[in-house]
């Protein structure tokens, strides 16, 4: 019976394969994003378009019916529990009064002046004018750190937009939540039913989230759950709050969420870093689900043609708004102009902006404000129009103001044990930015003293890459004891970097398999110094007394000569020529050294 039912549907009806298909595609997306470095969101919007209102195979409201707004208002919960675990308050103090006034002063001038536009250019009715611009003001973290990998813009100014980017996220969301509370109860001037409304929101929102993270300390705190529980049960509590805050005050649950991961991050007596991990793949496939159905419920209609008015809004807010909101904002705050240009063209909006259009446009619906349809169709014309913008022009916008290189000298060593340290210290007095990675806490702590930028964590984990301003970073080194850790490092990196500038010490056992024409499968990046330049051998030569050294290359002193000096004891690894252009010297290939060049090398004292 059941097998002659399911027959008699066919496969784009079934709701088995639909949503089979969700995960599929989703997860496909965000792969063929990273395979050709593109903003990921950029391939879910199209697939969900393809499957959505172009093919119509698609159909969220009759594939979920009842359940979708809980659903993406939950995905929505989650996300925004996610993004306030990234948010640390003393990361706030570190970046400076300019990421400070940008998320406060700037937050209001984008509101205002963006609110103003959607009145006049679109035409929108001034309440809900005033709640897309509360859901426009975040740039979208998810977005605009892949983007900051590809352009490797300065460090200043790559720390100001990534930190932006993430506290302007929570910031945003909560405004959207609270705007979205004033024009849900039909408020329509300055009374105190909708002051109260207000107020409860916030804290309803605020008192439930902190129950929540108070909860989860407790818990894990006391030991009262066993590891293997622990993400679970996080979840749960998240759920549970989520829907108490929901009951006692309507979509007061967002902020409930953002107020829990906020708590919880800015505690310190309980390690949350395995929750985060967790959080972070449960974010990648609610993102991936959640944007092919956000974008296959556009009515293609809403989608072709654009009306020009979308078309001016989209305009204004990058050419106008964006520089108004930095430029104002940033006064005194000791940027230059060119910083402040390269600023104003990077707003990018994401998952955010268009999770929460999506569950505001449906609640709107269902009290019967049709106008908050409207809201959909222009927060996703925004954001495809500022991924593409920015996506394509930002790098090229970064090189002319001088705010990023073309060819990035830095590097990150993977590492920091003894040798590495003073191999960092030789090539950082010659100014290339060096950075360490290493998991043990007293090699960290002995490169700080050196005076090495140096960092403790998982070189395998995106939470800790999201955190790292990889600006002037250019090549990886993996000279790490163990040649596993070596080789899943070049893997992790190969494409943040360029494959070509990714490199790792040979294997113990490499000479000789390359001797007998045979190539090493554990290796994935290209082979440092020389077949032999394995870590244990640096190791000895560096035990017995062997130091790095710089001999500048000249047309007296010759590689040749350079060569005699020292005979085969030498082990050249860097040379540098008068621009700061490094060559990382191969174990496979000639090594051409000419005059003008500083050699670096491993010299008998």
């Amino acid at each position: 019976m059941l097998g002659s039912a399911a027959a008699s549907v066919s496969w784009h009806e079934s709701p088995f394969i639909l949503l089979a298909a969700l995960v599929v595609f989703g997860v496909a997306s965000q792969w063929i994003a990273w395979r050709m470095r593109l903003p990921s969101i950029l391939v879910l919007l199209l697939v969900g378009f393809l499957l959505g209102p172009v093919t119509g195979i698609l159909r969220p409201d009759d594939l979920f019916g009842k359940i979708l707004f809980p659903f993406v208002s939950l995905s929505v919960a989650l996300i925004l529990y996610e993004g306030g675990l990234s948010l640390r308050f003393r990361d706030l103090k570190e970046v400076g009064s300019s990421v400070r006034n940008l998320v406060t002063i700037g937050a209001l001038i984008t509101w205002l002046l963006t609110s103003l536009a959607a009145v006049f250019i679109l035409g929108l009715p001034t309440r809900i004018a005033v709640l897309l611009g509360a859901i426009l003001i975040v740039t979208g973290p998810t977005v605009i750190i892949p983007l900051l990998h590809h352009i490797q813009p300065h460090r200043r100014t790559a720390s100001l937009l990534k930190w932006e980017g993430i506290v302007i996220d929570p910031v945003g969301a909560m405004l959207a939540v609270l705007v979205f509370e004033v024009v849900r109860s039909d408020f329509q001037g300055f009374n105190w039913h909708a002051v109260l409304g207000l107020g409860n929101a916030v804290l309803t929102g605020g008192l439930t989230g902190m129950a929540g993270a108070w909860i989860v300390w407790v818990f894990f705190r006391r030991y009262w759950i066993p590891d293997l529980l622990h993400n679970p049960f996080s979840l749960m509590v998240l759920l549970t709050v989520f829907s108490i805050s929901n009951v006692i005050q309507p979509e007061s649950g967002l902020l409930t969420a953002t107020v829990m991961g906020i708590a919880l991050a800015n505690q310190k007596s309980v390690d949350m870093r395995h929750i985060v991990e967790f959080k972070e793949n449960l974010r990648t496939l609610l993102i991936s689900v959640l944007f092919i159905l956000l974008a296959a419920r556009v009515a293609l209609d809403d989608l072709w043609p654009i009306p020009v008015s979308t078309i001016v809004f989209l305009l204004v807010l990058l050419i106008i708004i964006r520089p108004a909101t930095v430029w104002l904002s940033t006064i005194g705050g000791g940027l230059s102009s060119k910083e402040k240009w390269f600023l104003s063209w990077m707003a990018p909006r994401g998952i955010v902006a268009a999770a929460v259009a999506s569950v505001f446009a449906l609640e709107l619906e269902r009290v019967g404000m049709s106008e908050g349809r409207e809201l959909v169709p222009i927060t996703f014309a925004v954001i495809i129009g500022t991924v593409l913008v920015y996506g394509l022009t930002s790098r090229r916008v970064a090189m002319a103001l001088g705010q990023a290189q073309s060819h990035p000298q830095g590097m990150i060593i993977v590492g920091a044990h003894y040798w590495a340290r003073h191999l960092a210290a030789v090539l950082q007095e010659e100014g290339l930015r060096v950075m360490l990675l290493d998991s043990n806490r007293a090699n960290v702590h002995a490169a700080s003293m050196m005076g090495l930028e140096a960092y403790c964590g998982n070189v395998f984990s995106e939470q800790f890459f999201e955190e790292l301003d990889l600006s002037g970073i250019g090549r990886l080194l993996a000279i790490t004891p163990n040649d596993e850790v070596n080789s899943l490092a070049t893997l992790r990196l190969e494409h943040p970097l360029e494959t070509s500038e990714v490199y790792q010490l040979p294997a113990p056992n490499y000479a000789k398999l390359a001797g007998q024409g045979r190539q090493s499968h554990a290796m994935h990046g290209r082979l440092l110094f020389a077949p032999d330049a394995t870590f244990s051998r640096i190791s000895e030569r560096v035990r017995a007394g062997d130091v790095f050294k710089k001999t500048n290359i000249t047309e007296t002193f010759k590689y040749e000569d350079y060569k005699q000096r020292y005979s085969e004891t030498a082990l050249p690894m860097f040379a540098i020529d008068g621009q700061g252009r490094v060559t990382v010297l191969t174990a496979v290939g000639d090594k051409t050294i000419k005059p003008g060049q500083k050699l670096i090398s491993l010299v008998s004292a």
